[in-house]
């Protein structure tokens, strides 16, 4: 059975925590600018989250805070918001005299390429009347655009500690200017390494800037960061009372797959009715780009995303999954963090998360904004351990997952897969045999000789009985030609006799009968007695001694 986590829309509301905005509310009444309302209104959005109708009007006074809210939860605009309504803007009365024109106004720090361009892009949005400069920078592209962007004057920058303090270090990115500072995912940002980076980049900016600091959860680091930096900072949480920290109004389903059946049963998935966009999430980058090479094989309009692939090639693929060129994105957590894609109905965790908070950032890519989701998590048998550490920190109820298979009943029905599906959308290619062109037919291949010879320096090695290998008197063995050795080696009779010369042969071949009585008087060789092989009378001492 699936569990399902109540959004909790009907518990009372408790301090520092919020239920519902009211439907009617509008982000003209939390005071926001005209411009920036007007831009909104134009993409569909004029009522706002919980989180931004709890975080805006604190945080347009120009007062430091701490959000803590999940993924997917509007937290982008709560500070995008506030931040564009801080600055001021060519076109603004009095412009040039308040601030020296060009210099950066808003920093905000992202922990990875992917979350940066998603801000910017709200963030353009937002701005869009309002006409605000905005940059993105981060490593793994050319200096030369974000130089000559520098360079021309900007309003707002996002972007990666690294590049981002590259920059500054060069002397490009002036950020002794800055009014607000935004660390967005500061969890990622300590979990990925990049906490001494953000220091040095706070450090530059202005003592008496304000500072929004926004993450899924506070670690002790986050906490020792928050209090070196901010400035008696207000403390905002978008939760619901009671409510666990997996996603609301997602159906989360766990199942113990063989790894050889994986394949088939994620397939077979990815054709439940109602599916739309899927994020496929796997631990390691090759096993990505293999989960993605073998449904792409299987008819799938799948595409990798992971730390090998080059950032042109991470943004194509994450532009063809927002527009639909792909319905299904096989990701990494890093490079999946801050990826906020409309219409993702299914999360499937290939391989199991390594911890709980690693299992909520997962299953957060769907079921938000309100709307439902579905999240399948596969536990390998080596992994149970671990699971069961998740599910007891989470209070899931899949202490022991189902075993499951690729027919398995019971995944047809909790997913809604019609009967009959298999996992593949076109036929299978014949498979080309490694060995092809290799092969030859029987008739053509060189037969294999019979007659085996051990040699020594060229010259065959006498046995135990006095006769050479190849079954020649081993004091009769001739080298009175050239060639003559060779030939001896190399032809034999039926009969098991030594070989002889060429001519012998010769004669031999047109007489046969006659040919083996001649080879036996000339060299002295004996029947088929039974001391030598053969029945052949032994010669008589008058006749031997006249030889």
């Amino acid at each position: 059975m699936p569990a399902h986590i109540a959004d909790g829309a009907d518990a009372p509301a408790e301090s520092g925590t919020t239920d519902r905005v009211p439907p009617s509310e509008t982000f003209a009444d939390l005071g926001v600018h005209p411009d920036i309302v007007a831009a909104l209104d134009e993409v569909g959005i004029s009522h706002p989250f919980p989180i931004q109708h709890m975080a805006i009007p604190i945080a347009i006074t120009g007062t430091d805070m701490i959000g803590q809210a999940r993924t997917g939860t509007g937290k982008t605009l709560a500070f995008g918001v506030t931040l564009l309504q801080r600055i001021v803007v060519p076109g603004d009365r009095d412009a040039d005299s308040v601030h020296p024109a060009g210099k950066p106004q808003a920093l905000v720090i992202c922990p990875t390429r992917e979350l940066a361009s998603q801000v910017a892009k709200d963030l353009q949005t937002a701005a869009k009347v309002r006409a605000a400069r905005i940059l993105t920078v981060y490593g793994g592209v050319g200096y030369e655009p974000q130089l000559d962007a520098l360079a021309a004057g900007v309003d707002v920058v996002v972007g990666t500690p690294g590049r981002l303090l590259d920059l500054a270090n060069r002397r490009a990115l002036d950020l002794s200017h800055v009014k607000v500072a935004v660390l967005d995912e500061a969890d990622e940002m300590l979990d990925l390494g990049f906490l001494p980076d953000v220091e040095k980049l706070l450090a530059k900016t202005p003592e008496l800037r304000q500072t929004l600091l926004f993450s899924a959860t506070m670690p002790s680091q986050i906490v020792t960061l928050a209090r070196r930096h901010l400035r008696h900072p207000v403390n905002i949480r978008a939760e619901h009372a009671g409510e666990n920290q997996t996603v609301p109004a997602t159906a989360q389903f766990v199942y113990q797959a063989h790894d050889l059946d994986k394949p088939e049963v994620v397939a077979r998935i990815l054709q439940a009715e109602g599916r739309d966009r899927a994020i496929i999430f796997c631990r390691t980058k090759r096993s990505a780009q293999r989960v993605a090479d073998d449904l792409a094989e299987r008819g799938f309009a799948a595409a990798p995303i992971h730390g090998d692939l080059t950032q042109v090639s991470r943004e194509k693929a994450l532009k063809r999954f927002r527009e639909g060129g792909v319905d299904v994105l096989v990701a990494t957590d890093v490079a999946a963090r801050g990826i906020d894609v409309g219409g993702v109905t299914h999360v499937i965790n290939y391989e199991c998360p390594d911890d709980d908070k690693t299992y909520v950032h997962r299953i957060g890519r769907t079921g938000r904004a309100g709307k439902s989701g579905v999240a399948i998590t596969f536990v390998d048998w080596a992994d149970l351990a671990r699971w069961k550490m998740i599910n007891k920190t989470l209070g899931l109820p899949f202490e022991q997952p189902q075993e499951t298979y690729s027919t398995s009943e019971h995944l047809f029905h909790d997913l809604g897969i019609p009967s009959g599906t298999k996992g593949r959308l076109v036929p299978e290619k014949p498979r080309e045999r490694r060995d092809e062109g290799r092969e030859r037919p029987r008739e053509e291949r060189p037969r294999r000789s019979r007659n085996r010879r051990r040699t020594r320096n060229g010259e065959p090695v006498s046995g135990r009985d006095g006769t050479n290998q190849d079954g020649t008197n081993r004091d009769e063995t001739h080298h009175d030609g050239p060639g003559r050795d060779e030939t001896n080696r190399d032809q034999t009779n039926r009969d098991g006799a030594a070989p002889v010369d060429a001519a012998t042969t010769d004669r031999a071949t047109d007489e046969a009968g006659e040919g083996q009585r001649r080879r036996r008087r000339r060299r002295g060789g004996r029947g088929r007695g039974r001391g030598a092989g053969g029945d052949r009378p032994a010669e008589s001492p008058a006749t031997s001694s006249t030889n």
